[in-house]
């Protein structure tokens, strides 16, 4: 069994085998399924839980909003596929697309990324992440 929540995945004890193929709903980060045995056998034969839960540090809306300016700032058709683990670079952005992903963030969520975090934002799950942080440190001022 597996519950899915904005924010993480639980795996239950249901789960039958790790290699099922699982859809993970559009927005969630991509996961890969892996036995708590292939774990223990890696030196964590600490873990004894048939439960275990999987935290992304962005919400899911958070993450699709990313994703719409990315595809209107580089002008990418509405049914392309972009993920969490995509890349500005591989979808065609140079250094100015980025500043402009990185501008049209900043009007979406009312934040100020500064220059250097900007330079360190290269892929769809890191621009949500920093999102996320700066949001919560605006909120709790």
């Amino acid at each position: 069994m597996a519950t899915v929540s904005p924010t993480s995945i639980k795996f239950g004890s249901s789960l039958k085998h790790a290699n099922q193929s699982s859809q993970v709903p559009r927005g969630i980060c991509g996961l890969k399924l892996i036995s708590v045995g292939a774990l223990k056998n890696k030196g964590f034969s600490s873990l004894r839980s048939s439960h275990f839960r999987i935290s992304c540090a962005a919400k899911a809306e958070t993450v699709e909003k990313v994703c719409e300016i990315v595809r209107k700032q580089l002008a990418l058709p509405p049914e392309s596929s972009l993920t969490p683990e995509s890349k500005f670079s591989a979808l065609g952005a140079d250094s100015l697309d980025t500043v402009e992903i990185v501008m049209g963030l900043e009007e979406e969520f009312g934040i100020n990324v500064e220059e250097e975090s900007s330079q360190n934002i290269t892929s769809v799950q890191e621009a949500a992440d920093l999102i996320e942080k700066l949001v919560q440190k605006k909120e709790a001022a």
